[in-house]
């Protein structure tokens, strides 16, 4: 019997022992646990909310988009830059070979000046239309960019605005190229080129300039919006101010 009594009070006791450790132990975590969620809280922290995370990269993208405006837009920003040229449309590079070969060297080469000076023309107006568009960023996106590749942010713009971009930019286009005359160029070229097809029995060309600088225009500027958010997220001298700073150098 006492034996039996002696056993009972062991484990009694080592069962109230184990209890206390493991009290212990899940009051330890706890602490740490809201120590982690003060110290995420407190302001004057490294610790990011959700607003300077969405602020920062607002500022971000915005900033992309004006510089890289800039340089779309201005006098030869697309001629001269090689990235971004816009080259003979793929489906009217027959057209260039054969007016070369019949000598029309100089109308090519306005062509191809005038064409990318449409791009240009039409990048005048991308600025605000990027802008409205980086505003409808949620907490979500702004994490996701913030930890996503350097061009995440590009990205996300791309994915969002593409469409409307495309619907926005075409009668920009349209009026660039009616304004640069590019159709005065254009339409020579290729009656040249439609006569000799009608020696040589091959396929007429009817290529949609509208559609082409348009969809050069948009992707151009995209590049230089990217070549600018990488900057950003690389070069601490790119971060011009506590916004970006705080966000990108987190």
């Amino acid at each position: 019997m006492n034996k039996l009594l002696s056993k009972t009070l062991f484990l009694f006791f080592l069962t109230l022992f184990i209890y206390n450790c493991t009290s212990q132990i899940n009051v330890k975590n706890i602490s740490k646990n809201i120590k982690q969620e003060a110290n995420i809280k407190k302001p004057g922290n490294n610790a990011l909310s959700n607003d300077e995370v969405v602020k920062g990269l607002k500022e971000a993208l915005s900033k992309g988009v004006e510089k890289g405006s800039k340089k779309a837009s201005k006098v030869d920003g697309f001629l001269k830059n090689d990235a971004i040229r816009l080259p003979f449309p793929p489906d009217a590079k027959k057209v260039k070979d054969a007016c070369l070969k019949v000598g029309l060297d100089r109308k090519v080469e306005k062509f191809e000046h005038t064409l990318n000076a449409a791009a240009e023309e039409a990048c005048k107006t991308a600025a605000p239309i990027f802008k409205n568009a980086v505003l409808n960023m949620s907490v979500s996106d702004g994490y996701k960019i913030l930890k996503g590749e350097d061009n995440a942010a590009t990205s996300y713009l791309k994915k969002q605005t593409s469409k409307e971009l495309y619907d926005i930019f075409f009668p920009e286009v349209k009026k660039a190229i009616d304004k640069v005359q590019l159709t005065a160029y254009w339409t020579p070229l290729t009656k040249t080129y439609n006569k000799t097809t009608m020696l040589t029995g091959g396929e007429k060309a009817n290529t949609d300039l509208n559609k082409y600088v348009t969809e050069k225009a948009i992707e151009g500027i995209f590049h230089l919006i990217e070549i600018e958010e990488k900057a950003i997220r690389k070069d601490p001298l790119q971060r011009t101010t506590d916004i970006l700073k705080k966000v990108f150098g987190s």
